[in-house]
């Protein structure tokens, strides 16, 4: 399956402005047209690939609609990308940022096409699958993560950005504040779910760089395998606590034995065929090669999956405001009610 295709209704970009802005960055106009096509994943901020003659680049842009105060920031993204790219060369080079809405409808920024294989459902159909290449690629998304974790941010320009003391206090009240700007209707579970996050806030780590959206559809491979080709999005990106980045990217990790609903929503996904990693599995690894423990997991996990509620609640309140007209998102009411009783389920299970 191809990594883009036609443009969704609603989201389309004016390819005459467009070219109008690329035009002094790019020199000389190749004959051919404008060509924009629009990548398969991604439920939040709107990915494009835009391509004339030889030359092709990644454009990201915010959704349409009233957003979250502080969210879908391009420009943050882009500031982030300038300093993590010196330092973890797998997150894509930044080009431009542009923050005239007068060229597409609001600021974009646009980076580097990284070349690479993005799996997700399943592998090209040129790729023999086998458990082997399965774990392999685990271990390459574990050793990126925890390279990440270990650059020394002190040391590069996001030093003087961040205040990572009081990290998970301050990301919890912000969920739920988030959460309660979000919501259509109450859910049942939501404030049993909400005293036991609060009151069972662990004590901070020593904070590290995290991506705070790592996934499978966020990273491609190299054809050959040998490496990760790239990391992106990386909107959430900040300093804090390592568990907590662990956490998400788990949250998104869809296993055999997970309940259907919630394989359904998270795939289908390759994650569930032999030779890849289990959430447990992950964490052993994880806590063997970065020399963390992973106490209080229950807590992140937690945590992660209402952060997943709380994200989908958001995209459902755009949609149901009429500020998009994606049809995939017309039944996230049910699947945040679903993602909030799972959340409440995996802290009370353990």
């Amino acid at each position: 399956m191809s990594e883009t295709s036609s443009v969704r209704s609603g989201e389309h970009i004016d390819a005459e402005r467009l070219r109008k802005y690329l035009e002094p960055h790019l020199g000389p106009w190749p004959s051919e047209p404008l060509r924009i096509t629009q990548f398969v994943h991604g439920r939040s901020n709107l990915t494009y690939l835009v391509q004339v003659g030889d030359w092709q680049a990644v454009l990201r842009r915010p959704p349409y609609g009233i957003l979250a105060p502080r969210s879908h920031d391009m420009a943050r993204e882009f500031a982030w990308l300038q300093a993590i790219h010196p330092v973890f060369p797998w997150a894509p080079n930044p080009l431009w940022l542009c923050t005239d809405p007068e060229v597409i409808g609001a600021t974009f920024l646009v980076m580097e096409k990284l070349p690479g294989v993005v799996v997700a459902e399943r592998f090209p159909t040129s790729v023999s699958y086998t458990p082997e290449l399965g774990a392999h690629l685990c271990q390459l998304m574990a050793d990126r993560l925890i390279d990440l974790h270990r650059i020394p941010w002190e040391m590069t320009q996001v030093g003087t950005w961040v205040k990572p003391e009081g990290f998970l206090p301050r990301q919890v009240r912000g969920w739920i504040d988030r959460y309660q700007q979000a919501k259509i209707r109450p859910v049942k579970g939501e404030e049993a779910l909400i005293d036991w996050l609060v009151a069972h806030i662990p004590l901070g780590r020593t904070p590290t760089l995290i991506h705070y959206d790592y996934k499978l559809n966020n990273v491609s491979f190299r054809p050959d395998w040998t490496d990760i080709a790239g990391v992106f999005d990386w909107e959430m990106a900040t300093v804090g606590d390592p568990l907590a980045d662990l956490a998400v990217a788990m949250s998104y990790w869809v296993e055999a034995t997970d309940p259907p609903w919630l394989q359904d929503v998270l795939g289908p996904s390759v994650t569930t065929w032999p030779g890849f990693w289990t959430r447990h599995q992950w964490l052993e690894v994880y806590s063997r090669q970065s020399g963390r423990r992973v106490d209080n997991w229950p807590f992140y996990l937690t945590f992660a999956y209402f952060k997943l509620g709380v994200i989908v609640a958001q995209i459902y309140a755009r949609y149901a405001h009429g500020q998009t007209q994606d049809h995939r998102f017309q039944s996230f009411d049910q699947l945040t009610e679903q993602l909030i009783q799972y959340a409440l389920a995996t802290c009370l299970n353990t």
